[in-house]
């Protein structure tokens, strides 16, 4: 399989990612033909994926606005993926041109395109760093050079969460990351799930697609959900569907597809470490 001018050595152009796969729903360009067969497989397990992803990033733009409503400005964006239009630093600054965004993932070809995409920008970093280690994340020199401690952080998981295994204690690293972060820190946070969607069979068979990709995709509840807020205090109006987190415009024609998920604001109170 020949190798783009893009995509840095050592990637196994074989195994697809759910990074790549997550840039092709939406519309981007820096993915490969494994990712996009697989991404196509997807799309027939569970119609509407594009627009659930398009969601997502509907309520991230939200989540943003009303973080720098809120007075916050520094940014972590964990799972952050490939950068396509619209992304985190790019809403902040347009709200904020002070705001500090520090993006993180494990994927070569995101850290890679973020660096690209990011350089000469010195409000913005990209850490190279999976969630299941908190520690590598709060001591990376981009967290420790751009995020202030002492001030308000919002912890960005979008997307992110149900790729990670109950094994891999994903609460535990929730509760880690929070517990370095100043009182008033945000949790903003959307986790995939078939209830409230058309979906009939529960996941499984989207489930069976993912278990050939870089990550498993883990089937919540929403009360198994709304556990990774026990750090936080929810935000109204709550854990809800996607579409119905603080909606710029009536919810009740958007397509059934992209209530199948759950997103949450949550605000850390008490005091900091």
């Amino acid at each position: 399989m020949e190798r783009p001018a893009w995509a840095p050595q050592g990637i196994d152009l074989t195994v697809p990612s759910v990074s790549r796969m997550y840039d092709y729903y939406l519309g981007g360009s820096h993915n490969f033909e494994v990712d996009r067969e697989t991404a196509r497989r997807a799309i027939r397990a569970w119609p509407g994926l594009p627009k659930i992803m398009q969601a997502n990033r509907a309520f991230m733009r939200r989540a943003i606005r009303f973080a720098v409503q809120e007075g916050i400005t520094q940014f972590l964006d964990i799972g952050s993926g490939i950068p396509t239009f619209g992304n985190v630093h790019e809403v902040a600054h347009a709200l904020d041109r002070d705001a500090r965004v520090v993006y993180v993932d494990n994927d070569p070809v995101a850290v890679a395109h973020s660096r690209a995409v990011l350089e000469g920008d010195s409000r913005v970093g990209i850490v190279s760093a999976d969630f299941r280690s908190p520690q590598d994340i709060l001591e990376s020199p981009e967290v420790e050079n751009l995020l202030d401690p002492r001030r308000p952080v919002v912890l960005m998981l979008v997307a992110l969460l149900h790729f990670i295994e109950d094994r891999d204690e994903p609460r535990k690293c929730v509760a880690e990351l929070a517990r370095h972060l100043a009182p008033g820190s945000l949790l903003v946070l959307t986790h995939g799930s078939p209830e409230g969607g058309p979906v009939r069979d529960g996941g499984a068979a989207l489930q069976e697609v993912y278990s050939t990709a870089s990550a498993p995709l883990v089937i919540r509840s929403k009360q198994e959900v709304a556990e990774f807020f026990e750090e936080f205090e929810m935000v109204e109006p709550g854990l809800v569907a996607v579409p119905r987190w603080r909606p710029d415009s009536p919810t009740e024609h958007e397509d059934p597809v992209v209530f199948g998920g759950f997103a949450g604001v949550g605000r850390k109170a008490g005091l900091s470490e």
